[in-house]
């Protein structure tokens, strides 16, 4: 956060550290133990697509398999039936990754945005392992969108770019989810990286999810919980520019009617501090999720 009185000055690019941008390999390693970690567990989860799906029962004709006989509908109707099934699309799906300012503000050794762009990669590379087409969008002011694609070069590619921020970014996560909602033809599955600074974000998120499938990674650093012994405060969300008033002991950012809100919107929603490990309650979220999306 930033005091009002205080000009706006644009803030230079910086790298994450301590991988150059050019050292890629010490960066895939590490995103690719995220993502083994991630899918394990999650065979049976709509994250990585399935096999084949049964369709309906039809009568033999001449020439049909017998192992596809429906023995069940057979004996019900005295007349041999055979199952038919389709192979469904793989579901592509887009990683939301809010590039914002406020993301990387941080009192922990590692930023939000830090701990953000660990998680796109070991998503974005588990979801390569069901070959399911991963792509990327930008939620700040930088153009930053790729599409769904199952190469791993460009992946890296984008990943690479991801390294690269500015403290100086507002962000546009209601506006870019509105544009993608408006974009895509079939069902997807959409990832979102971000503080959830910007309110207004969370009605375009309930809307995506009438139709495709939304998940939340809430990303929270611990000076947000309570600025302790600070008294009162007049600042400046570093992504909307909106002033504030608010005092040391007030917790500004309430996650917890953040996922209620969501969760009526038929989204799930994952707290994730910075102070705390999030590999292991990241790779159970999506196991369990697994579980409920059985239901739907």
């Amino acid at each position: 956060m930033e005091r009002t009185g205080a000009p706006r000055r644009a803030a230079p690019e910086q790298t994450l550290p301590p991988v150059e941008p050019l050292d890629t390999r010490r960066y895939q390693i590490a995103i690719r133990r995220l993502a083994d970690t991630l899918s394990h567990g999650t065979d049976r989860s709509r994250f990585l697509g399935s096999g084949l799906e049964y369709v309906q029962s039809r009568p033999y004709v001449p020439g049909d398999p017998v192992r596809a006989i429906d023995w069940r509908v057979t004996a019900r109707t005295g007349e041999v039936h055979i199952k038919e099934y389709e192979a469904p699309k793989r579901m592509p799906a887009w990683i939301l990754f809010d590039t914002s300012g406020s993301m990387t503000l941080s009192s922990t050794r590692l930023s939000k945005y830090q701990v953000a762009a660990q998680i796109a990669g070991g998503l974005a590379f588990a979801c390569l392992d069901r070959v399911s087409p991963v792509g990327l969008l930008g939620t700040g002011e930088r153009d930053l969108r790729v599409q769904p694609s199952l190469a791993k070069d460009e992946v890296m590619q984008w990943l690479v770019k991801l390294r690269t921020y500015s403290e100086g970014e507002r962000t546009t996560l209601a506006r870019r989810v509105t544009e993608l909602n408006a974009r895509l033809s079939n069902r997807a599955l959409v990832f979102v990286l971000s503080d959830l600074h910007e309110p207004e974000a969370m009605d375009a998120l309930k809307l995506m999810a009438q139709v495709h499938d939304v998940v939340v990674f809430q990303l929270q650093d611990p000076a947000e919980v309570e600025l302790r012994g600070a008294g009162f405060l007049r600042a400046e969300e570093a992504e909307t520019g909106a002033g504030f008033v608010t005092h040391g002991r007030r917790q500004r950012l309430d996650p917890e009617a953040a996922r209620q809100a969501l969760r009526r919107g038929g989204i799930d929603h994952l707290l994730i501090r910075t102070d705390e490990p999030y590999a292991q309650p990241l790779r159970l979220f999506l196991k369990d999720r697994a579980v409920l999306a059985g239901g739907r």
